[in-house]
């Protein structure tokens, strides 16, 4: 096929065209005029000769078809598309030499028969008014300018079924099916329409529209050859086959372990471009899907074997995944571009320490857990628990954990964990906990249980308070009441309070106090966070310096 390039015939043929055309505008002989006969036989001859290629490549995508209807089906229906609109034009254009010639020379003419034009037979080669009153019109409402939107229609179809990326064949379609406004030698632009056909010869006329039929095949021709090229162009040549295993990247005890095992191939003699990085999904000119980089990415470095090696420092736990773009050359020269995405787990090192004699959870507080199982991403997991609830931490103190609070002491608490592993829900054996309340406080005052406390000290005290001693929950008691005694001249005086603080009473009892005086806390009561009420151990005795 000739595909955009002409041959010696095709290129004489032209150069005689143009010749002509030259001499008819200086109003030369008849002999030139006939002249336009030889040109516009060559014309139809060089047509007949793409029609009988392009026919002979639509069989070839016949075969393709049936041979490999998958990766041919959508070249084939663009080829389709193309006849059919190659046809309609061509067609067109020889509906317009007829109606020329009849117009003519009559219904009768000897140089129309069965629908076909013979050029030597056509008797009124030099009529000049016919052509013109035909293609423009003389109100500029000829066919030429049907013609015009037509071809503008075709070579703009043609285009964009071809797509981008491809200047050579653009540059034959924008050449040959250029409608554009010409501009002659005094400097004048003259509109295409009138360029071609105000009077011209019909012999001239008619040799122009085959011209154009001439191009249209042409361009037919250089759309085919590229579609019938695409149908296994992106069939990547190999020379090397390598035995793959792709497994799962973790699997826990009591589950199934998958893996696939194939042959990769690979051309050890054509590295490709590896980019690790996010990409998008984009649609081609050609209809088909592409895949472009949304940002610069991370290039690998390929080995002799054609591999890229990517490496990534494994800093926290979980799911983690990459992906990217793979960029090999087609047999055609073109790129080829692939999509890849994987991903893998994180885990911690497999040491466990698990202090099972210290489950324990507390009634009335928020118990802290952290609930994890190793290689699945948090969001994959869920958590229940009996006798209490349980919920993800949302304060800053407690983001990341959860959150227990048991309800009722005395009774075990059983965590259960479901976890999404390999696509799969597994659920874990519970993990049992002792619920225990909150240990009772000690009573204090300036920070100390009983002793030696100087008589100013007391007096600045406020109250009384409830300290956790070596408790690891951040838990506040607080005292609701208590009683103060002290001995003053063989009586015992008690003064109550119910709050933690001092009442004026009790601090009047404090004015009494000598060197050597006692001074006695006791009956002391406090509520903790769950709101229960305990009477504290003991009393706080103090002798005063």
């Amino acid at each position: 096929m000739a595909h955009g390039k002409e041959t010696p015939r095709q290129k004489m043929i032209g150069m005689m065209y143009l010749v002509l055309t030259a001499l008819l505008a200086l109003n030369v002989s008849k002999e030139a005029v006939e002249a336009f006969k030889r040109v516009d036989e060559g014309l139809v001859h060089t047509t007949e000769n793409f029609m009988e290629k392009n026919e002979s490549v639509y069989a070839d995508f016949a075969a393709k078809s049936i041979a490999n209807p998958k990766k041919s089906e959508p070249w084939v229906k663009k080829a389709k598309d193309v006849q059919n609109r190659s046809n309609e034009l061509y067609n067109y254009l020889q509906s317009l030499k007829i109606e020329i010639v009849t117009k003519a020379e009559g219904e009768d003419s000897e140089a129309i028969v069965d629908g076909k034009l013979n050029t030597e037979l056509i008797k009124k080669i030099d009529e000049m008014n016919i052509p013109s009153e035909v293609m423009v019109g003389a109100n500029n409402d000829g066919k030429a300018y049907d013609l015009k939107a037509l071809i503008d229609e075709y070579r703009e179809f043609i285009l964009s079924t071809i797509g981008e990326g491809h200047p050579n064949i653009t540059k034959s379609v924008n050449n040959s099916l250029n409608t554009a406004d010409i501009k002659e030698l005094d400097g004048k632009k003259v509109n295409w329409e009138n360029h071609n056909f105000q009077s011209l010869p019909l012999i001239a006329v008619i040799t122009i529209l085959s011209k154009i039929q001439n191009d249209v095949r042409n361009a037919e021709a250089d759309a085919l050859d590229f579609f019938f090229s695409q149908i296994g162009a992106e069939d990547i040549r190999v020379n090397k086959l390598v035995p793959q295993v792709m497994g799962q990247n973790y699997v826990m005890q009591g589950s199934k372990y998958n893996a696939k095992v194939f042959i990769a191939a690979m051309d050890t003699t054509a590295k490709p471009k590896i980019v690790v990085g996010n990409y998008k999904t984009v649609k081609n000119a050609n209809g088909t899907t592409g895949y472009k980089m949304i940002s610069k990415g991370e290039q690998l470095k390929i080995d002799n074997n054609g591999m890229g090696n990517f490496s990534a420092m494994a800093s926290s736990l979980g799911e983690k995944a990459f992906k990217g773009l793979i960029t090999v050359k087609a047999p055609d020269g073109s790129e080829v571009t692939y999509p890849f995405e994987q991903k893998y787990t994180v885990v911690a090192p497999n040491v466990v320490v698990s202090p099972t004699a210290m489950n324990v959870f507390y009634t009335g507080v928020q118990n802290p857990v952290d609930v994890s199982v190793p290689g699945v991403d948090g969001s994959k997991i869920s958590v229940s628990i009996s006798n209490g609830t349980i919920k993800k931490g949302k304060t800053k103190k407690f983001r990341g954990s959860y959150i227990v609070v048991p309800k009722v002491a005395g009774r075990n608490a059983n965590v259960t964990v479901t976890a999404e592993v390999n696509g799969q829900k597994r659920t874990f054996k519970p993990v049992t906990f002792r619920v225990k309340p909150v240990p009772p406080p000690i009573a204090k005052i300036a920070g100390k249980k009983g002793g030696l406390i100087k008589l100013n000290v007391l007096k600045a005290q406020r109250g009384v308070a409830a300290d956790l001693e070596n408790f690891d929950f951040d838990i506040r008691w607080t005292v609701t009441s208590f009683r103060v005694s002290i001995s003053d001249k063989g009586f015992i005086i008690d003064r109550d309070a119910n709050s933690n603080t001092f009442t004026s009473e009790q601090k009047k009892l404090f004015s009494r106090l000598r060197p050597n005086d006692q001074l006695i806390v006791q009956d002391i009561k406090a509520k903790g966070p769950d709101g229960r009420i305990v009477r504290l151990d003991g009393a706080i005795v103090f002798k005063i310096q």
